[in-house]
């Protein structure tokens, strides 16, 4: 990765004049003393950040929170109100579906059109022509008007046209949403090959592990402001906590009223005995003490044990072995029907395998969940994953209408490894079954 800055901004701001009534744009322009008829509105506001050759930010926030707006400055298409910037480079992009296309021209018009845009002669765009086609692939709807293309093939053919002009910069704006997932992973392997060739690459996704699998810095942006910058995955982490609403964790008060235990199995009697009063996962082994942890506070995860074949907190699983997870559970609150889930990652933040007790329709989470009361829950899973590096995230949550109300999440916080397993390769072990039989001489 070169230590080229591509991309410097500095202080940059975008500020619109809002007005109640149309009139009033007229009035402020003809007012003899020039009266204020506007408020100001901020799409961003002093937004610093720098992107160097070969690096891939990932931009996330909420609806509105000047996403759309930072790359349309740094696309050329709109000029910031302040601060300065500094792009070297072609710069090629796929903002909004639709921008920079003429609908009643045909797709292939609009090929060189595009070229054209960004400053590709014709002869260098017709020399690209076939390998645009073949990535777009929609056929024959290339000679169509692109008015009569699905949102599917729209972005089929911008995207091609965006990677096939070999360009230092690449801005992304929440198009690969709308393709399908074949599509989407044909799309994100060539962002890697760019990626692998200098190119520096802009993302907005909506899609947190998009943003900590494919991109080396990430920045958080809410009301035009940036409050997260820096490493990918506690930036994602951030956003988690902005779209929910949430404080992280606080400790609570070690002692309690009343506690309730559920029913234990036999299986799980000769395993070491869950703490029911204060968080004790930093005591074992295989806690992950980089966990992100928080939720509203009115329950609290306190303890756990993983277990295969009655031996608590193996330093490894093999391939097969049934894995047990053991957790306490206070409640401080009443809940109705709280709903306890457990997700698997992998080290790079990819997830290979979440449910929770909703999805599953488990009748025993009806009658839990009371004031003062502390629940173990039990689960358990045949270990299916390939050779390597987990992380095990667990959250308590209540369900409120539509929506989901998190109590106390700790994501990543305990750490699973699983032992080398020679006859497949991969994330998960399908079990495949093969057999051949030798046809008899014609």
């Amino acid at each position: 990765m070169s230590e080229k800055i591509l991309i410097q901004a500095q202080h940059l701001s975008k500020c619109y004049r809002l007005y109640d009534k149309p009139i009033h744009r007229l009035a402020e322009a003809l007012h003899p003393f020039g009266r204020k008829y506007h408020r100001d509105f901020f799409a961003i506001n002093d937004v610093s950040f720098s992107v160097r050759r070969g690096e891939t930010l990932g931009i996330i926030g909420r609806n509105g929170a000047g996403k759309s707006t930072l790359l349309k400055i740094l696309a050329g298409v709109t000029t910031a109100t302040s601060g300065t910037l500094t792009v070297q480079g072609r710069v090629s992009s796929l903002l909004e579906l639709g921008a920079g296309f003429n609908p009643e021209l045909s797709g292939l018009e609009n090929t060189y059109l595009q070229g054209t845009l960004i400053g590709v002669s014709r002869s260098e765009m017709a020399a690209k022509i076939d390998d645009i086609l073949a990535f777009a692939d929609i056929g024959d709807f290339i000679h169509q008007p692109v008015k009569c293309y699905s949102s599917g093939m729209f972005v089929r053919l911008a995207f091609a046209c965006a990677i096939h002009v070999d360009p230092d910069i690449l801005i992304v704006d929440e198009a690969l949403a709308v393709g399908d997932v074949k599509f989407q992973v044909k799309c994100f392997d060539r962002l890697a090959k760019l990626k692998q060739n200098g190119t520096c690459i802009l993302l907005v996704t909506h899609n947190s592990e998009q943003v900590v699998t494919h991109c080396t810095q990430a920045l958080l942006l809410d009301g035009g402001v940036v409050i997260g910058a820096g490493e990918p995955r506690s930036v994602a982490n951030q956003y988690m906590d902005l779209l929910f609403g949430r404080e992280r964790l606080l400790d609570k008060p070690e002692s309690i009223s009343a506690s309730t235990l559920s029913t234990l199995s036999d299986a799980s009697a000769a395993l070491p005995a869950l703490s029911l009063q204060q968080d004790c996962f930093g005591s074992h082994a295989g806690y992950n003490p980089h966990e992100y942890r928080w939720g509203d506070g009115t329950a609290a995860i306190l303890d756990y044990c993983l277990s295969t074949e009655g031996k608590a907190y193996p330093i490894a699983v093999a391939l097969g072995q049934q894995i047990n997870l053991r957790v306490s559970i206070r409640f401080f609150a009443n809940m109705f029907r709280p709903i306890f889930g457990v997700t698997i990652k992998t080290k790079e933040g990819v997830t290979v395998y979440g449910s929770n007790s909703e999805a599953l329709a488990s009748p025993s989470f009806k009658d839990i969940g009371g004031s003062g009361t502390v629940v173990i829950v039990e689960s358990s899973f045949v270990c299916r994953l390939a050779a390597g590096d987990y992380f095990i995230s667990l959250g308590v949550a209540e369900r409120k209408g539509e929506e989901i109300i998190p109590h106390d999440r700790r994501y990543d916080s305990i750490y699973l490894q699983v032992r080398t397993e020679p006859r497949f390769f991969g994330l998960a072990d399908l079990d495949l079954e093969m057999q051949a039989q030798e046809c008899p001489p014609a």
